[in-house]
């Protein structure tokens, strides 16, 4: 079985691809998600995150937001606002910003292969969250949230994508995020079987962001084949968007601590002192190079090197994420489960420093660590050995846009 294939993507008509593009539903508030619909009903947002349409206060998780989902996705179908492709088709897809321009492919990903670990996973997932997407799948009968993948470099994939985006894009809009989405769709019999050829000589894919998707997608499509409604419908494949390694770029996923565990300032630097040097700073520290972290702590910079990376050997103990989980989170701040603890929070690395001093300064929280980012190779290292990286490892930016391109089940 192949790991990809072509689909019948369902896309925005070109005039109302500005009006219908959104950010990923899991990167703001409920708070954040109204405001950014405000005059704007084509939002993919009102299917994404349909809360935004029902009081103020809705649980997002209940039975009235998916059917209003459902309803807002009908209606942009019926009016032509959204509308699928009569042939498969590859989507090359350009994302571009300040941080970076990458150009990759939007396909369908088997699920048998994402269960037999040939799309391979780094990090666990929460089952309230699979469930929401679980539910927000079956109701819509199509994901319309594309998972974002990685695959090692391969030139022949470059050259392809270089030759069809010389072009004229499909689809060219930039959003209120200021990232560029330009998409053109490869429908042509014999541009799909080359790209198709092309496709087949990746062995594996990794899974950069959309953990919560594609798992949801994997247990709808069993859902689907248990109860026999699965008659080639497609569920057994889910929406990605796959980009060489080397074009992806990754922010910090930085962290930021409600109290330093009843320790004084003084008596917190002091046990830091044990493992890292601790230097204060004249400004806002943006680490540099691994094994370096930024500390803002009562109204000051530190600048933090671990003393002990040369000792590390193992891929996900070597992890900045790690070192700082290891070492500081938990031995002296007592947070052992950065999934559950509701003392640590995360920022990314999109709202720089600033984000940092805001929530410290604020009150909120009493100290901001800043982190060198999480590699492409790193990340791959642990996909390929089977391991888990610690939660909010990776921010990718830029991201992808929700309701560009959905995957629509037969």
């Amino acid at each position: 079985m192949s790991l990809t294939r072509p689909f019948r993507g369902l896309c925005p008509s070109p005039e109302y691809a500005s009006q219908v593009a959104a950010p990923p539903y899991d990167v703001m508030s409920a708070a954040e998600a109204r405001a950014m619909v405000e005059g704007k009903e084509n939002s993919f947002l009102h299917v994404s995150r349909a809360e935004v349409d029902l009081p103020e206060g809705a649980d997002q998780y209940s039975a009235a937001v998916y059917a209003r989902s459902k309803i807002n996705f009908d209606r942009m179908v019926s009016e032509g606002i959204l509308k699928r492709d009569a042939e498969n088709s590859y989507y090359i897809y350009r994302l571009s910003n300040e941080f970076a321009s990458q150009t990759g492919i939007a396909l369908i990903a088997s699920v048998d292969e994402y269960d037999r670990g040939n799309i391979k996973r780094h990090e666990f997932t929460r089952p309230d969250k699979e469930d929401d997407r679980v539910r927000q799948i079956d109701i819509l009968s199509a994901q319309t949230g594309p998972v974002l993948l990685a695959f090692r470099d391969r030139s022949d994939v470059k050259e392809y994508l270089s030759k069809i985006t010389k072009l004229d894009a499909d689809i060219d809009i930039t959003t209120d995020q200021s990232v560029r989405h330009q998409i053109w769709k490869v429908s042509d019999p014999i541009e799909v079987q080359n790209l198709s050829g092309l496709m087949e000589n990746i062995d594996s894919f990794y899974i950069a962001d959309g953990h919560h998707r594609s798992a949801a997608a994997s247990r709808v499509s069993k859902m689907r084949r248990e109860t026999e409604t699965a008659l080639d419908d497609g569920s057994d494949y889910f929406l990605s968007v796959a980009y060489s390694h080397s074009d992806m770029k990754i922010l910090p996923y930085n962290r930021v601590v409600a109290d330093l565990n009843g320790l004084s300032t003084d008596q917190f630097i002091s046990e830091l002192s044990k493992n890292f040097s601790v230097k204060t700073a004249p400004s806002p520290v943006t680490p540099s190079e691994k094994g370096s972290f930024g500390m803002y702590l009562d109204g000051g910079w530190y600048q933090l090197h671990f003393l002990g990376r040369a000792k590390l050997t193992d891929p996900i103990e070597s992890l900045d994420v790690s070192i700082l989980s290891n070492w500081v989170l938990g031995p002296i701040l007592d947070i052992k489960d950065l999934r559950s603890d509701k003392r640590v929070d995360f920022v990314g690395g999109i709202r720089g420093t600033a984000g940092l001093v805001s929530r410290v300064d604020s009150g909120e929280m009493a100290c901001a660590f800043s982190l060198y980012p999480t590699q492409m190779e790193e990340l791959m290292a642990v996909a390929d050995r089977g391991g888990i990286m610690p939660p909010k490892s990776t921010w990718f930016e830029p991201k992808l846009a929700d309701g560009l391109i959905s995957h629509v089940f037969d």
